[in-house]
């Protein structure tokens, strides 16, 4: 008989100690999208981030296209960053994390498909949600939800056929696999997408403040057109994240009131959110195993949340 997959207990989305682990254990450790190069036109120009109260700065140094810098605000020391030949910007946040090719083996040939040189930079916003993380990341890595939530995008993506393919350290979803091409929907763990379609693209962060409880979304947006065709794809793009916003405050709610604990994934439309979820345990796992110095190694599922939970929320033992 197949086992079926649980989630993360509730206690992983509301539990400081836990957040602490999981910046040591993932956070230091990953690769973020801070965007296409478009995002950077200006020479000097200082664009600002803060990935799990890492701050950083990004800069064009010079006219050349790719020469883009970013740095560590609080030292002024350079971070890794790298540079993909169709124009995308990642960086770390420490000297933790693996290299580029190492976090993403197989990444590239998938966004070779875009050249985002070509896509002018129009507009970013931020602001805050009472939600943990990691709701706003279940929520993005399945589409169980999307034909009752996001009506409007789901007239144009049906999520009768939708597909997610996972990669390591991201996930590639698909609205029908018989039109692969049919825009780019890209989640790259632990807390950035990329959404290529419309003519258009938006990208967001779901950045965790100190609080469990409270995440801070930044989107950006880019698009071919200015003027009226973009102000009507951010109307649409705005609406979709904002029924995804108002989904997440409410399962948060659910989840600090102890309505839902733990649950089984749906093992054919939650692909999506096991994997990344199993990610978020195993690496937890091991900084906990590598902090405590222990003998045992958190090498199941059910024994390694069982063992972080009772760490971080000992009325769940």
């Amino acid at each position: 008989m197949t086992t079926l997959t649980k989630t993360l207990p509730a206690s992983w989305y509301c539990s400081s100690p836990l957040y602490q682990l999981e910046r040591r254990a993932v956070f230091l450790k990953a690769w973020y999208l801070l965007g296409p190069l478009t995002r950077f036109e200006a020479v000097g120009e200082k664009v600002s981030y803060e990935v799990a109260q890492v701050a950083l700065v990004a800069c064009r140094m010079s006219e050349e296209l790719k020469d883009v810098k970013v740095f560590n605000l609080d030292t002024g020391a350079e971070v890794t960053s790298y540079i993909t030949e169709t124009g995308l910007l990642f960086s770390t946040i420490s000297d933790q994390a693996p290299s580029f090719d190492e976090f993403f083996p197989d990444l590239k040939p998938l966004i070779s498909t875009v050249d985002f040189t070509k896509l002018p930079y129009r507009r970013s916003i931020k602001y805050e949600g009472k939600f943990n993380w990691k709701t706003m990341v279940d929520g993005y890595q399945e589409c169980l939800h999307c034909q009752y939530t996001h009506p409007s995008f789901s007239v144009y993506y049906p999520p009768t056929f939708y597909t997610v393919y996972n990669h390591k350290n991201f996930s590639q979803h698909v609205a029908d696999p018989k039109k692969a091409d049919d825009g780019l929907f890209l989640y790259f763990f632990p807390n950035c997408t990329l959404n290529v379609y419309g003519g258009g693209m938006s990208s967001f962060r779901v950045c965790p403040t100190e609080k469990p409880g409270v995440t801070r979304m930044e989107f950006d947006y880019y698009h071919q057109d200015s003027g009226e065709k973009f102000e009507e794809y951010f109307k649409f793009v705005r609406q979709v994240a904002m029924e995804d916003y108002e989904l997440c405050e409410k399962a948060q709610e659910n989840l600090e009131k102890g309505v839902y604990v733990e649950g089984i994934l749906n093992p054919v439309k939650e692909t999506g959110v096991a994997y990344y979820q199993q990610r978020v345990l195993d690496m937890v796992c091991a900084q906990h195993k590598d902090d405590t110095d222990s003998q045992g190694v958190c090498d199941s599922r059910t024994a390694g949340a069982q063992a972080v939970s009772q760490l971080v929320d000992p009325a769940s033992s």
